[in-house]
């Protein structure tokens, strides 16, 4: 379930316009607050919440004073940072010391300006006199700190799950089987093959340096290797094909609605007009349902997407074969989607928003705090990552941004695996929807304090190269 929650300021770690538009962990959801009868929705000032985590849930709070929000027709506006898969992941150690890692709860308000700011947080599933509720009224610094460990969380969440499995790892399992069972003569292997330039290059350098034993990221983030590798498979075990499937997924989490959200308005543009393209494309060669049905190559090719990445499990939504036009559509619009713009919503904004340190710390050296009181400066200074982890963090945030120097933007194919007129004119049709849709961002982008381009077709890659 995945909503954006990255960027911002120390203001608001769950998401001003600028988070908001960021990259998309799979994090928030839309909580629905009963407030009376559509009629007689004013709450007097009883309207109260309580965060359940999976042991439980929380003594309830007042969330709000009489008539400011929850009138009729303002329900929807209360939301959830979720990071329940962290719990119990285990912590590793660095430079000889004990890390820590945490599952929190960060509850949302979405104000009348489209900001959506935390206002409450609770650091651990477990509620309790040891799991204190943090509020915008307490100390300064006791505040600052249960949003630092939030920005902790959905850093796993976001590096980890969105980035890594759900792209990278995904795609490479798309790749290897199109190349084992679908001929290069075949329509579906010449649409995606310009979909997976560099991907299995990247991936090889990324498991050699970066995600193996001793290992970069293993010296940087409070999981190390062993809390990595399993959070990765606990993503995995838990994901679903309607995560993938970008409409789905804002409907599924209820944020299809939701104002200022630039990742879900650019991305379902993009979905949109690959949508549009796959389905011309296909449609030039399977002229019926029957024929993506006989279509042998075809459903072996979904069968060991099935079988290699999901091990059978028939509760990830994941089709195990395709019947129909429409359902061969989805899926490759799907697989494209996350070659490209999906990937690019994850990766390119990273340095931007991870570059100040306490928006995006790797690890924290401290456990969570169990009580409130007392919490200092020193105290923050002694929980965020250390500098030199925070420089080795910085340089791998700017390389992984950086772009190649032999980009190809998606919808641009110089590498022309189709020659037929056919072919051609889609792809011809393709290119202006995708001019069409950065003209729009652009106009958009000019009225904007801080401007979402990482959705902009020219800044999006037809593959995961980096």
């Amino acid at each position: 379930m995945a909503a954006p929650c990255e960027g911002g300021d120390l203001e608001d770690p769950g998401g001003s316009p600028a988070s908001m538009a960021a990259v998309p962990p799979p994090t928030i959801y839309k909580i629905r607050v009963a407030t009376g009868n559509y009629l007689l929705g004013g709450t007097m000032d009883n309207i109260s919440i309580s965060l359940v985590g999976t042991h439980g849930e929380t003594p309830k709070f007042q969330l709000d004073k009489f008539g400011k929000d929850f009138s009729p027709g303002k329900e929807g506006r209360i939301f959830l940072i979720d990071c329940q898969i962290l719990e119990g992941i285990p912590a590793t150690t660095l430079n000889g010391s004990p890390q820590y890692v945490s599952a929190p709860l960060c509850l949302l308000h979405l104000n009348p300006w489209g900001e959506m700011m935390p206002v409450a947080i609770q650091l651990t599933q477990q509620p309790g006199p040891r799991s204190p509720i943090f509020l915008p009224t307490d100390s300064e610094w006791e505040w600052a700190l249960a949003k630092f460990w939030v920005r902790n969380s959905t850093l796993y969440i976001h590096e980890l799950l969105a980035h890594l499995l759900h792209t990278h790892l995904l795609v490479e399992v798309f790749l290897l089987a199109t190349l084992r069972q679908l001929p290069k003569c075949h329509p579906v292997h010449k649409l995606l093959i310009p979909h997976f330039r560099y991907t299995l290059h990247i991936n090889i350098l990324g498991r050699t340096h970066l995600l193996a034993p001793n290992g970069m990221l293993d010296k940087m983030i409070g999981t190390g290797f062993q809390g990595l590798s399993q959070l990765v498979a606990r993503g995995l075990s838990k994901l679903t094909y309607s995560m993938l499937c970008l409409p789905d997924d804002l409907r599924d989490r209820g944020v299809d609605s939701l104002p200022n959200y630039y990742y879900k308005e650019d991305g379902l543009k993009l979905w949109s007009a690959i949508e549009s393209f796959v389905s011309g494309m296909i449609g030039l060669y399977y002229l019926s349902d029957g024929a993506v049905e006989k279509d042998m190559e075809l459903q072996a090719w979904v069968a060991e997407i099935f079988e290699k990445c999901f091990h059978q499990r028939q509760s990830s939504g994941f089709p195990a074969h395709l019947g129909t036009v429409a359902e061969l559509t989805k899926y490759l619009t799907m697989i494209i989607f996350t070659c490209s713009a999906r990937h690019a919503s994850v990766n390119n904004s990273q340095f931007d928003f991870g570059a100040w340190m306490p928006n995006y710390p790797s690890t924290m050296r401290r456990p969570p705090p169990e009580s409130k009181g007392g919490m200092t400066f020193a105290d923050i200074l002694e929980t965020l990552p250390d500098v030199s982890t925070s420089c080795q963090m910085l340089l791998i945030l700017w390389l992984l941004s950086r772009e190649r120097g032999d980009k190809r933007s998606l919808g641009y194919y110089p590498d022309e695996h189709f020659t037929e007129e056919g072919p051609k004119k889609v792809i011809a049709t393709f290119q202006k929807h995708l001019g069409k849709i950065s003209q729009e961002i652009e106009e958009r982008n000019r009225r904007l304090p801080l401007p979402y381009n990482y959705l902009n077709p020219p800044e999006v890659e037809n593959s995961i190269s980096i």
